[in-house]
């Protein structure tokens, strides 16, 4: 394997809100955009077709809204719109970039994100534009991680990288438990049996209905994600 030729040829990219965040308590830290959009023109310039889910838990989570009394459907509308405030940020850093970039929500607000569509998603990749997943599946009860996995699977991604805060699948929390271990890789089955909290289990029996596997690793150490396109060791292997 050369270290210059990717393995995927398209990706499905599932960025956490945290992942904006930075160091700030809460909100958008505009320093990390900037840095992730470098990364993804980095992968971008391999010829390899990005999508990417974006999710909004440094703005807003649902369940929080829910657990301090909102009707539990209103919470969720609030996280996906988060989402969106979150696809806007990232649009506005990779197209400074230079990069061609399509923002396409499972809500549509004319002016901000157009409404999605398959066959204009596909179109768009087979066009070199970087696409910008918000707004989950549109609906409040589903998380963005099966909303990853939903349009991983309809733009035929060959793999789900999952950003994170830590660098792969542990037994445990990591950061409660130093005793936790690291898989190197893990079976779909293993997760769901394991009950580890990787990805809500409705992604990860989607995955695996449909052989679809998931790269878990850190956003944080700079240089992953072209490290995941390109096969080396990194993170955690569901499959």
């Amino acid at each position: 394997m050369g270290d210059d030729k990717p393995v995927f040829k398209r990706i499905l990219l599932k960025l956490s809100g945290e992942s904006l965040q930075g160091s700030l308590a809460s909100g958008i830290d505009f320093e990390s955009a900037k840095a992730i959009a470098k990364e993804i023109k980095e992968i971008r310039s391999l010829d390899v077709q990005i999508g990417i889910m974006i999710g909004g838990g440094n703005i807003f989570r649902g369940f929080r809204g829910a657990k301090a009394g909102m009707d539990r459907a209103s919470a969720d509308y609030m996280g996906l719109l988060a989402t969106m405030i979150n696809g806007i940020a990232l649009q506005d850093a990779l197209e400074k970039e230079g990069i061609e970039t399509r923002h396409i929500s499972a809500i549509e607000i004319k002016g901000v994100a157009e409404a999605f569509s398959r066959r204009n998603a596909v179109f768009y990749l087979d066009n070199r534009n970087i696409l910008i997943f918000s707004a989950g599946t549109g609906n409040p009860y589903f998380t963005t991680d099966t909303a990853a996995a939903l349009r991983a699977l309809e733009i035929d991604a060959q793999v789900i990288l999952k950003a994170t805060k830590v660098d792969g699948v542990y037994s445990a929390d990591p950061v409660k438990d130093k005793k936790a271990k690291r898989f190197e890789s893990i079976t779909y089955l293993d997760v769901l049996k394991k009950g580890l909290k990787v990805m809500d289990a409705t992604a990860v029996s989607l995955c695996r209905d449909n052989d679809l596997p998931i790269l878990v690793f850190n956003i944080r150490k700079k240089g992953n994600i072209k490290k995941a396109v390109l096969g080396h060791k990194v993170g955690t292997l569901i499959n």
